[in-house]
């Protein structure tokens, strides 16, 4: 692959990641959420148990003190709430609410029609050949979201 293809290649895939966040974040502040897209980040790695500060820095890639703010703005909004960590006194966990929850599954719907309109383009059986290549190239781990 030449230098020129594979720049190419890196400019699609991020234009595409960085459209499909938008799309999905528009679709759930349209059914009434007021989110942006670092919430939706960080709400994957809160969803099924909750985790600590640190451990949402971890995986978000920011500092402490950051994810420490974005956890107390969600707080804020009602979408998280702090409960003891049961395996740690000194520990707090962060859980989605109830309204978190409703969010999220605004979200999975939101990613579901944005990725019906890639079939309207490429058809099904691309869609999930895509889906299948991208599983084995894309790291399992943090996502980094875009401030």
């Amino acid at each position: 692959m030449q230098n020129s293809e594979a720049l190419a290649l890196t400019a699609a895939l991020l234009s595409a990641a960085a459209d499909l966040t938008q799309r999905i974040n528009d679709r759930v502040v349209a059914r009434g959420f007021e989110v942006r897209p670092a919430h939706g980040f960080a709400f994957t790695r809160l969803a099924p148990d909750g985790a600590t500060v640190t451990d949402l820095a971890v995986y978000l890639g920011v500092t402490k003190q950051a994810a420490s703010q974005l956890v107390e703005e969600l707080v804020r909004k009602g979408y998280v709430e702090r409960r003891p960590h049961p395996g740690d006194a000194r520990a707090r966990l962060v859980v989605l609410t109830e309204q978190g929850w409703a969010c999220t599954r605004a979200a999975e719907e939101a990613a579901a029609e944005a990725v019906r309109e890639w079939v309207d383009v490429l058809g099904e059986s691309e869609v999930r050949a895509l889906t299948d290549r991208l599983g084995r190239i894309a790291p399992y781990g943090p996502l980094r979201p875009i401030w």
